[in-house]
């Protein structure tokens, strides 16, 4: 019997090898429930920042908390920090499972790192012409679906590195990014744009913003990708086994979490003001710091393994799981839908009205149930024309 770290060393080394052959590994169920619940946390928080005054965010780029939050309108943001990483984590396992899957079939090189471009490019378009508008940001705004859509581009490349490369430079960039000093690029416009795409965000003026700036995601798709790595050489049998290392690492990750704040120095790009609970949970998002990753991958790590629980025991078959099971399948259409279904409202008008937070969760649920429906529909389209929908 081979040894889960003996097998992923194996697996690591034989991806040196860009047509390395993976065992027949069919759809997911746990990333697609866990991609599903993050999903449905997103809508929570976007819905919020339509429609509710005490909706927070901007963290990292505001150094401190904003002290008009009470602590349940913080915590409501707080729940969906683990959106965005666990999002962009599985979008790096799902494009090598992919990619090994086309490899297996017989596609090409070239035909693949075709296919992960488009990919991006589709991602980066839908980005700066649909999703920029919702939010009322200038045209080259770059959140988190254009965000991935660069690192896919980046991926179609670097998707031919051995996988422990891929896990070496993305372990590097997430732990020194914060010392990066990109001042030696021209504070020009188009220079300010480059250095904000690549590690400091930017949101005053301009026409552009970048909230997520390329480089750290790029580190966290890395660390998913050679999940996904890993996931091709067990086969269906073995991802049972699967949880306790991720429940582990979960624990582990969020405890890490705590001494980085304890401590207080390294890793916190926003530092702790007091021993409040909630200076305590204000990390830095925007950019991604330490403390915020361990925290964000730790849950990720936990959902992943209470998902594959899920499966056993065929949870995920009841009605609001297989709900959930949906939006993970389909997420880009979700994420596309959501944001125009909750907007309710032109580009560049303001709100007419705001709710407080219970008003809010009414709208969230009755607002999940319409995209459910809507993802129920669009994923029976997609099967049905798989060649247009591809990139969706």
């Amino acid at each position: 019997m081979i040894e889960p770290t003996t097998q992923l060393e194996t697996i690591i080394r034989e991806s040196a090898s860009p047509l390395a052959e993976a065992p027949k590994l069919g759809r997911l169920a746990f990333i697609d429930f866990t991609r599903g619940l993050v999903m449905v946390l997103m809508a929570w928080d976007h819905v919020s920042g339509f429609w509710n005054k005490l909706h927070g965010g901007l963290e990292g780029i505001m150094p401190m908390r904003n002290p008009s939050l009470d602590t349940v309108s913080f915590l409501s943001r707080f729940i969906t920090h683990w959106c965005a990483p666990t999002f962009v984590f599985l979008a790096g396992t799902s494009l090598a499972l992919s990619t090994f899957k086309r490899l297996g079939q017989g596609e090409s090189q070239r035909d693949v790192t075709l296919h992960i471009l488009k990919r991006g490019l589709v991602l980066i378009a839908l980005e700066w012409l649909i999703v920029s508008p919702a939010f009322d940001l200038p045209l080259f705004n770059v959140q988190v679906i254009g965000c991935i859509g660069f690192c896919f581009v980046a991926f179609s490349v670097l998707r031919l590195m051995p996988a422990s490369a891929v896990l070496g430079a993305s372990l590097l960039i997430l732990l020194n990014r914060q010392w990066l000093d990109l001042s030696w690029i021209p504070s020009t416009p188009l220079g300010v744009y480059v250095r904000a795409l690549i590690n400091e965000p930017l949101i005053m003026g301009g026409p552009s913003t970048v909230i997520y700036p390329v480089l750290p995601w790029l580190g966290v798709m890395g660390l998913g990708w050679v999940f996904g790595v890993y996931l091709t050489g067990l086969g269906p049998e073995r991802v049972a086994g699967l949880k306790p290392p991720l429940a582990l690492a979960g624990v582990a990750s969020i405890v890490l979490f705590a001494i980085v704040r304890y401590f207080n120095g390294y890793g916190n790009l926003v530092r702790r003001w007091s021993d409040s609970l909630l200076d305590w949970l204000y990390v830095s998002k925007y950019p991604p710091d330490v403390a915020f990753l361990l925290w964000t991958l730790g849950g990720m790590c936990l959902f992943l393994a209470a998902g594959i629980i899920f499966v056993e025991r065929g949870w995920h078959r009841n009605q609001v799981a297989a709900a959930v099971n949906t939006i993970g399948r389909v997420p880009l259409f979700f994420y596309v839908t959501h944001l125009w279904l909750y907007r309710l409202r032109l580009p560049g008008q303001p709100a007419p009205f705001y709710l407080d937070l219970l008003q809010t969760a009414v709208v969230w649920l009755v607002g999940l149930v319409i995209l459910w429906l809507a993802c129920s529909r669009y994923e029976v389209v997609k099967r049905q024309h798989p060649r247009f929908l591809q990139y969706l």
